[in-house]
Protein backbone atom coordinates (compact mmCIF):
# COMPACT_ATOMS: atom_id res chain seq x y z
CA UNK A 1 0.00 0.00 0.00
CA UNK A 2 1.36 3.41 -0.95
CA UNK A 3 1.66 6.20 1.63
CA UNK A 4 -1.15 8.73 1.61
CA UNK A 5 -0.49 11.58 -0.81
CA UNK A 6 -1.94 15.03 -1.17
CA UNK A 7 -5.30 15.22 -2.89
CA UNK A 8 -4.86 14.28 -6.51
CA UNK A 9 -8.44 14.76 -7.66
CA UNK A 10 -10.79 17.72 -7.72
CA UNK A 11 -14.39 18.37 -8.61
CA UNK A 12 -14.54 20.86 -11.50
CA UNK A 13 -18.12 21.75 -10.60
CA UNK A 14 -16.97 23.38 -7.36
CA UNK A 15 -15.05 26.15 -9.10
CA UNK A 16 -17.76 26.65 -11.74
CA UNK A 17 -20.47 26.93 -9.09
CA UNK A 18 -18.38 29.37 -7.03
CA UNK A 19 -17.87 31.51 -10.16
CA UNK A 20 -21.61 31.49 -10.87
CA UNK A 21 -22.44 32.32 -7.25
CA UNK A 22 -20.13 35.34 -7.46
CA UNK A 23 -21.78 36.49 -10.71
CA UNK A 24 -25.29 36.16 -9.32
CA UNK A 25 -24.39 37.78 -5.99
CA UNK A 26 -23.22 40.87 -7.88
CA UNK A 27 -26.75 41.22 -9.27
CA UNK A 28 -28.42 40.90 -5.85
CA UNK A 29 -29.43 43.94 -3.81
CA UNK A 30 -26.67 44.69 -1.29
CA UNK A 31 -28.98 44.10 1.68
CA UNK A 32 -30.01 40.66 0.42
CA UNK A 33 -26.45 39.65 -0.44
CA UNK A 34 -25.28 40.65 3.03
CA UNK A 35 -27.40 38.06 4.82
CA UNK A 36 -27.19 35.18 2.34
CA UNK A 37 -24.42 32.75 3.22
CA UNK A 38 -22.40 32.02 0.07
CA UNK A 39 -21.10 28.72 1.42
CA UNK A 40 -24.65 27.48 1.89
CA UNK A 41 -25.57 28.59 -1.62
CA UNK A 42 -22.56 26.76 -3.08
CA UNK A 43 -23.31 23.56 -1.13
CA UNK A 44 -27.01 23.66 -2.04
CA UNK A 45 -26.22 24.08 -5.74
CA UNK A 46 -23.50 21.42 -5.77
CA UNK A 47 -25.87 18.93 -4.18
CA UNK A 48 -28.14 19.36 -7.20
CA UNK A 49 -25.46 18.99 -9.85
CA UNK A 50 -23.43 15.97 -10.94
CA UNK A 51 -19.77 15.97 -9.90
CA UNK A 52 -17.09 16.14 -12.57
CA UNK A 53 -13.76 15.02 -11.17
CA UNK A 54 -10.35 15.43 -12.74
CA UNK A 55 -6.93 14.09 -11.76
CA UNK A 56 -4.74 16.01 -14.21
CA UNK A 57 -4.48 19.51 -15.65
CA UNK A 58 -5.60 18.24 -19.03
CA UNK A 59 -8.53 16.37 -17.51
CA UNK A 60 -9.42 19.45 -15.48
CA UNK A 61 -9.57 21.60 -18.62
CA UNK A 62 -11.57 18.98 -20.54
CA UNK A 63 -14.12 18.57 -17.75
CA UNK A 64 -14.33 22.34 -17.32
CA UNK A 65 -14.94 22.88 -21.05
CA UNK A 66 -17.51 20.07 -21.07
CA UNK A 67 -19.36 21.50 -18.06
CA UNK A 68 -19.44 24.99 -19.56
CA UNK A 69 -20.65 23.63 -22.88
CA UNK A 70 -23.20 21.08 -21.65
CA UNK A 71 -24.21 22.21 -18.17
CA UNK A 72 -24.00 26.00 -18.11
CA UNK A 73 -27.79 26.44 -17.88
CA UNK A 74 -28.05 23.76 -15.18
CA UNK A 75 -25.37 25.50 -13.12
CA UNK A 76 -27.10 28.88 -13.42
CA UNK A 77 -30.45 27.37 -12.46
CA UNK A 78 -29.03 25.44 -9.51
CA UNK A 79 -27.36 28.60 -8.16
CA UNK A 80 -30.52 30.68 -8.66
CA UNK A 81 -32.56 28.04 -6.79
CA UNK A 82 -29.92 27.85 -4.07
CA UNK A 83 -30.02 31.60 -3.49
CA UNK A 84 -33.81 31.50 -3.27
CA UNK A 85 -33.77 28.56 -0.86
CA UNK A 86 -31.07 29.98 1.39
CA UNK A 87 -32.58 33.47 1.58
CA UNK A 88 -36.01 32.16 2.55
CA UNK A 89 -34.98 32.00 6.19
CA UNK A 90 -32.50 34.83 6.90
CA UNK A 91 -32.87 34.52 10.69
CA UNK A 92 -31.93 30.85 10.76
CA UNK A 93 -28.85 30.30 12.89
CA UNK A 94 -26.22 28.16 11.23
CA UNK A 95 -23.24 26.60 12.94
CA UNK A 96 -20.53 26.25 10.28
CA UNK A 97 -18.65 23.00 9.87
CA UNK A 98 -15.43 22.83 11.78
CA UNK A 99 -12.61 21.95 9.51
CA UNK A 100 -10.57 19.57 11.63
CA UNK A 101 -7.43 19.70 9.48
CA UNK A 102 -7.50 23.48 9.45
CA UNK A 103 -7.82 23.60 13.22
CA UNK A 104 -5.02 21.08 13.65
CA UNK A 105 -2.72 22.99 11.31
CA UNK A 106 -3.47 26.26 13.11
CA UNK A 107 -2.68 24.63 16.46
CA UNK A 108 0.51 23.10 15.05
CA UNK A 109 1.69 26.44 13.68
CA UNK A 110 0.97 28.11 17.01
CA UNK A 111 3.01 25.42 18.78
CA UNK A 112 5.91 25.98 16.39
CA UNK A 113 5.72 29.75 16.92
CA UNK A 114 6.06 29.19 20.66
CA UNK A 115 8.77 26.56 20.32
CA UNK A 116 10.88 28.64 17.96
CA UNK A 117 10.07 31.93 19.70
CA UNK A 118 8.84 33.54 16.49
CA UNK A 119 5.34 34.97 16.72
CA UNK A 120 5.52 36.22 13.11
CA UNK A 121 6.10 32.67 11.79
CA UNK A 122 3.87 31.56 8.92
CA UNK A 123 3.62 28.35 6.90
CA UNK A 124 5.42 30.13 4.08
CA UNK A 125 8.61 30.69 6.09
CA UNK A 126 8.40 27.62 8.35
CA UNK A 127 10.96 25.50 6.49
CA UNK A 128 13.57 28.27 6.63
CA UNK A 129 12.87 28.91 10.31
CA UNK A 130 13.26 25.23 11.21
CA UNK A 131 16.40 24.94 9.08
CA UNK A 132 17.92 27.98 10.81
CA UNK A 133 17.02 26.58 14.24
CA UNK A 134 18.66 23.25 13.37
CA UNK A 135 21.82 24.97 12.12
CA UNK A 136 22.01 27.11 15.30
CA UNK A 137 21.44 23.99 17.40
CA UNK A 138 24.26 22.15 15.61
CA UNK A 139 26.57 25.13 16.27
CA UNK A 140 25.60 25.15 19.93
CA UNK A 141 23.93 28.56 19.64
CA UNK A 142 20.59 27.15 20.77
CA UNK A 143 19.87 24.58 23.44
CA UNK A 144 16.52 22.92 23.85
CA UNK A 145 14.50 21.99 26.89
CA UNK A 146 11.32 20.01 27.01
CA UNK A 147 8.36 22.38 26.99
CA UNK A 148 6.56 22.55 30.32
CA UNK A 149 3.11 22.34 28.75
CA UNK A 150 4.07 19.68 26.22
CA UNK A 151 1.82 16.64 26.39
CA UNK A 152 3.52 13.53 27.72
CA UNK A 153 3.01 10.53 25.47
CA UNK A 154 3.38 7.31 27.36
CA UNK A 155 3.62 4.04 25.55
CA UNK A 156 2.75 2.04 28.66
CA UNK A 157 -0.58 0.29 28.73
CA UNK A 158 -2.84 1.18 31.63
CA UNK A 159 -6.15 -0.46 32.32
CA UNK A 160 -7.80 0.22 35.67
CA UNK A 161 -9.60 -3.13 35.52
CA UNK A 162 -6.32 -4.87 36.31
CA UNK A 163 -5.14 -2.74 39.23
CA UNK A 164 -5.12 -4.33 42.69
Amino acid sequence: MQPEQAQTYRNVMESLVVEEVEKQFQKLPVKVASYVNKAEVVAYALNRLPPLYATSERGWQQQRDRARREMNDQIKTAVRQAIAAVQRDPLRVVTPLKVEEEQESTAALQGLKELLGREELSWRDLVNAVENALIKTARGEITWRKRVNAPVHRTEWHDTRYLL
